[in-house]
């Protein structure tokens, strides 16, 4: 269990997302590639989702999350050693490491949680499951806020030029330099995933158990698509899992597509650069205290409840941001974001409980496929209005060639507000249609 918060701890705290987006367009990339990357990122994630969940659950979940700390670390190399000056062959470098960076979220999605959730089984309480979350996310957010703070920190190249010389060393520190200290940080991360996941151990599952040390007799990739089918099948038929992966898809979504906006939209409401850590760290704190109000919500109020709660206040945040205030524009982001928390929380505890040991990688992996797949939809339809709009707002603005970026990104921003009230009414309908009659209602 130990090994399972330090691997959601190492392979999440990535020192690059308090500066994701303008790490990007630094590097010489432009909004509108970003957003195509980012949806590249998520469809890798969808074509290798539940195709990895199905093979931890056949030849064992360790050896999906080794994979994934090696691919990790693949990535970040490819940014470290990026140059830049070429525009093709950037676009072409980050475009390989969005697939596999995707190719390493799909190894990871499901496998993690299975192999923690069947360890739970056999060494404890099931019961427990709640509390290992709260703990595990704690621990993340703590993790959160070391690589939020330093990450955003040694992107600023004034504060870093200060730094050296009270350290009494005479070199200048460019934004060349401090374009790739939040991606070394980070590639050391990757290094520390693959030495706890190397440490891991296969627990094992049930009747048709799999050991790490135990290669599964016959066809692995036939057992593997048989395995995929059933899973598939059983979401299906299931109100109750059906119903909670639709509603966490469109939340998660939804604030995820905004938080990989987020250093963007802290430029336009006027927060410097070198205070995007902290805000980061203080985004991150509330993952200390969320599980806690999370788990008491999910032992006393209904499913329901739960979810209609997450959504009011989700579409909260997305209004109060569409306003870009000054400074002040920091509330609603918080709003939002600490809705992740609540969402995360949510669909790990409601969907484990009521999934088999046998199939559990695989469904947690179609949980992944849906929400990546949506994220990759918000993304393509984000990235689509962004190239639409572009022409029209560069015309208006002309004589503001540095301001169009920050121009474009207020006047589409409304989207995401009105395209969520859409959506979150014809998530309700769908709803209730599939969970009239279920005892899970």
């Amino acid at each position: 269990m130990r090994l399972f918060v330090f691997f959601r701890v190492f392979f999440n705290s990535r020192f690059y997302y308090p500066i994701f987006t303008i790490l990007f367009i630094d590097f010489g990339l432009t909004v509108a590639q970003f957003a195509l990357l980012n949806a590249v990122w998520a469809a890798s994630i969808v074509l290798m989702e539940v195709p990895s969940g199905a093979l931890a659950d056949t030849i064992g979940r360790r050896k999906l999350l080794v994979a994934c700390s090696a691919f990790m670390i693949l990535e970040m190399l490819l940014i470290s050693l990026a140059p830049r000056g070429n525009p093709t062959l950037l676009f072409l470098l980050f475009l390989i490491n969005r697939v596999l960076s995707g190719a390493a979220e799909a190894f990871a999605s499901g496998a993690d949680e299975a192999i923690a959730y069947d360890t739970l089984k056999i060494e404890g309480d099931v019961r427990d499951w709640g509390r290992v979350l709260e703990v595990q996310m704690r621990a993340q957010s703590i993790g959160f806020v070391v690589a939020m703070s330093i990450g955003a920190a040694v992107y600023d190249p004034a504060l870093m030029q200060r730094l050296v010389e009270w350290l009494g060393f005479h070199v200048e520190i460019s934004r060349d330099i401090t374009l790739r200290l939040p991606v070394f940080l980070t590639l050391a991360m990757a290094v520390a995933t693959l030495v706890t996941t190397l440490r891991m151990r296969e627990p094992p599952v049930e009747s048709d158990s799999v050991s790490d040390s135990t290669p599964p007799a016959g066809p692995t990739a036939r057992e593997a698509l048989s395995r995929t089918l059933q899973a598939g099948a059983w979401i299906a038929r299931t109100p109750f899992a059906l119903v909670i992966i639709a509603a966490g898809m469109i939340y998660d979504g939804f604030t995820r597509m905004v938080i990989t906006l987020s250093s963007q939209y802290y430029r336009i409401i006027e927060i410097p650069e070198a205070l995007f850590g902290v805000i980061g760290s203080a985004i991150a704190l509330m993952g200390i205290f969320v599980p806690r109000i999370a788990r008491w919500m999910a032992d006393h109020r209904s499913p329901a409840f739960n979810f209609f709660s997450v959504g009011c206040v989700l579409l909260l945040g997305l209004s109060g941001m569409n306003a870009f205030v000054p400074f002040y524009g920091l509330a609603p982001a918080f709003i939002l974001f600490g809705s992740m928390s609540f969402i995360g929380f949510f669909v790990s505890f409601y969907l484990n409980r009521i999934t088999s040991s046998s199939q559990r990688a695989t469904v947690l992996s179609f949980k992944g496929l849906s929400f990546n797949l949506f994220y990759g939809i918000v993304g393509i339809f984000y990235s689509l209005l962004l190239a639409l709009k572009r022409p029209e707002v560069t015309a208006r603005f002309q004589e503001q060639a540095d301001s169009v970026e920050n121009i474009l990104f207020t006047e589409t921003f409304v989207w995401f507000p009105w395209s969520f009230i859409i959506v979150f009414f014809l998530l309700t309908i769908f709803s209730a249609m599939r969970l009239r009659g279920s005892d899970r209602r």
